[in-house]
């Protein structure tokens, strides 16, 4: 089994790396993909592409790192996990409200995880599972929170790369998971509530419990 896992920023793929060398079964190569969708599909597909050529294919790639989770489903320091990733700005404003563009005749707003291994690493991590929304801007209001949460009911959390990884994953014909942990609540930024440093060690936690699952998991029947 050879996975990629793709992270926003240093400090996450450090938390990653201190539970999942990638030694054994399975083999992961953990990828710094950079901050927002755009940056993190670029890498991720130029990651894919290059193991592509070298004959190192990847079975799975997980995109990976803190979120903002909505608040009460989704508590501080607690793990999700994507059974859909969508992006939520990705589309019109229009008179009678936002429009994605797949309403426009373009595109996809989302990809679905496999069900299978969704639900395996769900009962091995503990993570919640529903939608993990990526933005362009990051939430920083009630009224934007509560409009996310009136269009995708199902949103757990938000974060700026999920999209971007899975977009890039989609091309190459690989599946995809996106596994968060919870540092802030989505709404008004309050820096001093934060907990970022309990969320790398859920991250970490998580992680540490992956190899079985993915030892077992078949990916070429998702």
């Amino acid at each position: 089994m050879h996975i990629l896992v793709a992270t926003a920023v240093p400090a996450e793929r450090d938390a990653v790396a201190s539970a999942f060398s990638g030694s054994g079964p399975v083999a992961a190569d953990l990828l710094v993909a950079g901050v927002g969708s755009a940056a993190a599909a670029a890498s991720t597909a130029t990651a894919l592409t290059t193991a592509a050529l070298t004959g190192t294919s990847y079975d799975l790639v997980v995109s990976a790192g803190i979120a903002g989770g909505f608040q009460p489903e989704a508590p501080l320091g607690s793990l999700v996990l994507a059974d859909e990733i969508t992006i939520a700005d990705l589309g019109a404003e229009t008179a009678d409200g936002f429009v994605p563009v797949t309403e426009l005749g373009f595109g996809a707003v989302t990809h679905r995880p496999p069900e299978s291994l969704v639900r395996e690493v769900a009962a091995v991590t503990g993570a919640r599972t529903g939608t993990v929304l990526t933005v362009n801007t990051v939430t920083g209001s009630a009224e934007r929170a509560a409009e996310l949460r009136r269009r995708h009911p199902g949103a757990l959390a938000e974060a700026m790369e999920g999209f971007g990884v899975a977009e890039a994953a989609a091309a190459h014909g690989v599946p995809v998971l996106e596994l968060r942990a919870v540092s802030n609540p989505v709404g008004p930024r309050d820096r001093a509530a934060w907990r970022i440093g309990d969320a790398l060690a859920a991250l970490t936690e998580a992680f540490g419990k992956l190899p079985p699952v993915l030892e077992s998991w078949k990916p070429h029947d998702h």
